[in-house]
């Protein structure tokens, strides 16, 4: 009697909420938030729904989680690049500059926002539905603490980082929009041609009426999205040192 060979036991990573996360993060990027369902978690994560409620209540908080896991991953990551224009090293050996420390958390939330093509969506959902959760502040902590470290008033604190705050996420939220509209499989849009079709369009502007626009129309053709993010914050950065540098 010939015997069988046994099949060696398949070892399955424990199911935890940082998993699930993890996978609904996936889904999130491949099929979007409409597939995001519990049933199509349960099939990558090969275990019943039940098992993910155990975890995690409802589609809500799991948005949330995948959002905060996003969020956290941006915030506490080192410089992702250059600092662009602007840009102030702190003393030999002491590390980043608040100014470097904070472009580096700005570039890294827009870069966040790129590769995940719904986190831009659900920050403004987490921000506005629920600043009481876990996004709002972490991403607040993570400028907050820098602007203290520029020397700003205490009395100034919140206005300075709520301005640094609303024009990151203002500025790479848009900008996913727009990478959306032209990346979509499919879409027969390419950016430059977006780009020169409104310059073009500026351009043709009554001149009375739109005199300013006509004249910088040609510097929207062929822009460096992160190098204008990058000088937006410079921007925000110098008027935060000119109002409220010590001694002012």
């Amino acid at each position: 009697m010939a015997s069988r060979s046994r099949r060696p036991e398949r070892r399955q990573e424990p199911l935890s909420r940082e998993r699930i996360v993890g996978v609904a993060v996936e889904l999130l990027d491949t099929v979007g938030e409409r597939g995001l369902t519990f049933r199509a978690l349960a099939e990558r994560l090969a275990t019943g729904p039940g098992a993910i409620y155990w975890h995690i209540t409802g589609k809500a908080e799991l948005l949330a989680a995948a959002t905060d896991a996003v969020v956290a991953a941006a915030v506490s990551a080192g410089p992702a690049g250059p600092t662009g224009s602007g840009g102030s090293a702190g003393p030999t050996g002491a590390g980043p500059s608040p100014q470097d420390a904070i472009r580096a958390v700005a570039l890294n939330l827009f870069d966040a926002t790129e590769a995940h093509p719904w986190l831009a969506t659900q920050l403004a959902t987490q921000l506005s539905r629920t600043p009481w959760g876990t996004v709002a502040p972490r991403i607040f902590e993570s400028l907050g603490r820098q602007v203290r470290a520029m020397d700003v008033p205490e009395a100034h604190w919140f206005t300075a980082s709520s301005a640094l705050m609303h024009y990151i996420l203002g500025a790479a939220g848009q900008n996913a929009v727009n990478a959306e509209g032209t990346d979509t499989p499919g879409s027969e849009v390419d950016r430059d041609e977006f780009l020169d079709t409104v310059s073009t369009a500026w351009e043709g502007l009554d001149p009375d009426d739109y005199p300013f626009t006509r004249a910088v129309a040609d510097q929207v053709r062929g822009h460096d999205d992160r190098e204008q993010f990058l000088d937006g914050i410079a921007l925000v950065l110098a008027g935060i040192t000119a109002l409220h540098s010590p001694g002012r």
